[in-house]
C-alpha cells in the first residue's frame, strides 16, 4: 500500500441511507361522518364517485340500516348510497317520527323500502333533463316501511287512513328541501322522494296531495238510457200537447202491442 487516502467526497458515512418515504395523511373523516356512528346508523363509508356530468359526490356512505334509541335496527332493502348529510337526515326521521308513528299503531318499524337513492340520470329519466339529486347521491325515494307485526304501510295507497298518511307528510316536509308524491306529477304516483337540494333561501318544495280514502263501495251509475227510447227533443214535444198521453216505460221492441191498441210507429 502506498498511504494514499481516497478522496474525500468518495467517503459516504453510513447513516446516509435512502430516506424511507412516509405517506401522506389521509382525508380526516367529517364532521357528519364522525357524528354519524354505529349508535345511529349501520352506514359504513365508501369512496368518492366521480362520474360523467356531474354525477356522484363525496363523503359518501351505504346506509344499510337505521339503529332506533332501544337498539332496534330498520333495515334499509336495498341499502341506499347517499351523501352522508343525506344518510343523517334520513336516520333523524327514521328514529323521531317513523318510530313514533309506529309506537302509535302498537308495534316497532323493522324495514324502510328503498325504491331508489344514487343513480346516475337527469330528474325523472328524462334524456337532457338537469340532473336529479339521485345523481348527487342526494335523494332517497320511499315506498312503504314495514312493523314488526307484519302489517306494511304503503304512503301512497290510499286504503291507508287518511290522518296516517298525513302525519308522514308533516313529518318529511319539516326536513326535507324537496318533498314529491301524488299530485306532483305522474312520476311519483307511486313512492315519495326526498332530497336536501340546497336553494336560494333555503326555499323548500312540498307536492304531496294525501288523497281521500277509496269508498268501500263503489258508487252506483246512472242507468244507462235504453236504445229504442224516443230523442230527448220528441220526447219534449209529445208532452208539452195537452192530450198527450206519455208512457212511463217504453215497451220492448218487437213486444206484441196491447189488444186495441195500434202499433207505434217508429221514429227516425
Amino acid at each position: 500500500m502506498d498511504g494514499k487516502q481516497p478522496p474525500a467526497e468518495a467517503v459516504k458515512p453510513a447513516e446516509q441511507a435512502a430516506p424511507v418515504p412516509v405517506p401522506a395523511p389521509g382525508p380526516q373523516p367529517s364532521a357528519c361522518r364522525l357524528a354519524l356512528s354505529e349508535a345511529i346508523a349501520i352506514a359504513p363509508s365508501i369512496p368518492d364517485i366521480h362520474g360523467a356530468g356531474g354525477c356522484g359526490g363525496t363523503d359518501l356512505v351505504r346506509l344499510e340500516a337505521v339503529v332506533l334509541p332501544d337498539k332496534h335496527r330498520v333495515t334499509l332493502k336495498p341499502a341506499a348510497i347517499l351523501r352522508c348529510s343525506m344518510a343523517s337526515a334520513i336516520a333523524d326521521w327514521v328514529r323521531t317520527d317513523v318510530a313514533q308513528l309506529a309506537t302509535n299503531l302498537g308495534s316497532i318499524v323493522t324495514d324502510l323500502d328503498n325504491f331508489d337513492s344514487f343513480e346516475c340520470r337527469g330528474r325523472n329519466r328524462v334524456v337532457g333533463a338537469p340532473l336529479s339529486e339521485h345523481g348527487r347521491a342526494n335523494a332517497l325515494d320511499v315506498r312503504s316501511f314495514k312493523l314488526a307485526n307484519g302489517r306494511s304501510i304503503s304512503l301512497t295507497d290510499r286504503t291507508v287512513s287518511r290522518e296516517l298518511r298525513e302525519s308522514v307528510l308533516h313529518s318529511v316536509c319539516a326536513r326535507f328541501s324537496t318533498v314529491l308524491g301524488p299530485g306532483s306529477d305522474w312520476y311519483h304516483e307511486d313512492h315519495i322522494h326526498l332530497d336536501l337540494m340546497a336553494r336560494h333561501n333555503d326555499y323548500k318544495i312540498c307536492q304531496w296531495n294525501v288523497w281521500d280514502p277509496m269508498p268501500a263501495t263503489p258508487p252506483l251509475l246512472p242507468v244507462a238510457r235504453p236504445d229504442e227510447a224516443p230523442q230527448r227533443e220528441a220526447a219534449k214535444a209529445d208532452a208539452a200537447k195537452p192530450d198527450a198521453v206519455v208512457d212511463p216505460v217504453a215497451p220492448d221492441a218487437g213486444a206484441e202491442p196491447p189488444a186495441g191498441k195500434p202499433p207505434a210507429k217508429k221514429r227516425r
